[in-house]
């Protein structure tokens, strides 16, 4: 329940279950959590942040619109890791704090790129569907390639890409490729530094770890996939901006790759008809990589926990629009 001068922080997506850890931790610093599910309805964003001192948001846009609307606003921070539904530039320029929670469901994302990987490797949903028919002993009628010995890409290195990487070291693999724009070779050892088409030429499996970016956006396109062995598997629990769906579904329908494991789209939730629902070498999600019971609980604290930081005056941990201040 909102209180006379007492802080207001405005949730603007809803979707979990409770909200009792944003309330017990904001009420310690005199701030109100108001639930205003807006439904990525830019109109009903701007009418609910119009008092806020903080908004915690998953999807719907914080454009330059918003951010203006926000007289009161300190504070924008994302319940996940990815931002670009938020305009840093416009926050900054208004000196409105951005920040993330860059490293929870980190072990969950890296299981789910794994469990994508060895589905779309060991042919599980289709073989599935083959036993439930009657099918058996159908081994050679679907190839399948060891992979231990093999050769993994990572497009980008982040928290969960070295996770991943540590999880397909322990299966074996035997050479690790790096692509990544913001890291030196110093920063990566045990890894190749390469140039993206080399890594699409050489890897075995390729799984995306990049923030969306205008520099990144289908960063994997058809001229990438092209230059990829036919027994290559990608992986994207990332953004599915990376990658451009049309060429990705003409890749797997002519065989130009052997999979992909996907469980994030350029739009969500895709459409019925979606070309990738035909693909049978395809093994898609819901962009529920990140999900666990754990990692709910951890990323609502954590995401509280920075809107806390800012309103007692401090800096939060995971500041992302930076600019040249000594206190929050």
């Amino acid at each position: 329940m909102e209180q006379s001068g007492r802080k207001r922080v405005v949730i603007i997506d809803d979707g979990y279950g409770t909200y009792e850890t944003e309330q017990r931790i904001l009420n310690a610093v005199d701030a109100d959590v108001i639930l205003e599910p807006c439904r990525g309805d830019v109109t009903r964003v701007i009418a609910a942040v119009a008092e806020a001192d903080a908004i915690l948001v998953r999807e719907s846009p914080v454009n330059a619109q918003v951010v203006q609307a926000a007289t009161r606003l300190r504070a924008i921070v994302r319940y996940g890791i990815g931002v670009d539904n938020i305009d840093l530039a416009a926050a900054r320029d208004r000196a409105i704090y951005v920040a993330n929670v860059p490293d929870y469901g980190v072990e969950e994302v890296s299981d789910q790129a794994l469990a994508l990987l060895l589905s779309v490797a060991r042919h599980t949903v289709v073989r599935d569907r083959a036993v439930r028919a009657g099918a058996w002993n159908v081994s050679r009628s679907e190839k399948m390639y060891r992979i231990a010995g093999s050769t993994l890409g990572l497009v980008g290195y982040g928290r969960i890409a070295r996770t991943f990487e540590r999880k397909m070291r322990g299966m074996g693999v035997e050479r690790v490729l790096v692509y990544d724009p913001f890291l030196n070779a110093s920063g990566a050892p045990g890894v190749e530094m390469v140039d993206l088409d080399t890594l699409c030429a050489q890897s075995d499996h390729i799984s995306l770890h990049s923030p969306l970016t205008p520099d990144t956006r289908r960063i994997i396109d058809a001229r990438r996939l092209a230059l990829m062995k036919p027994t290559t598997i990608i992986v994207n629990t990332a953004r599915g901006g990376l990658i451009d769906e049309a060429a990705l579904v003409d890749a797997l329908k002519h065989r130009v790759i052997f999979g992909a494991g996907i469980d994030v789209f350029e739009g969500e939730p895709p459409p019925a008809d979606h070309p990738l629902f035909s693909c049978e070498n395809a093994v898609l999600s819901d962009h529920t990589g990140w999900y666990s019971e754990d990692s709910v609980a951890e990323l609502q604290r954590k995401a509280a926990e920075e809107v806390a930081r800012v309103l007692r005056g401090e800096l939060p941990k995971s500041w992302l629009n930076k600019w040249e201040t000594q206190s929050a």
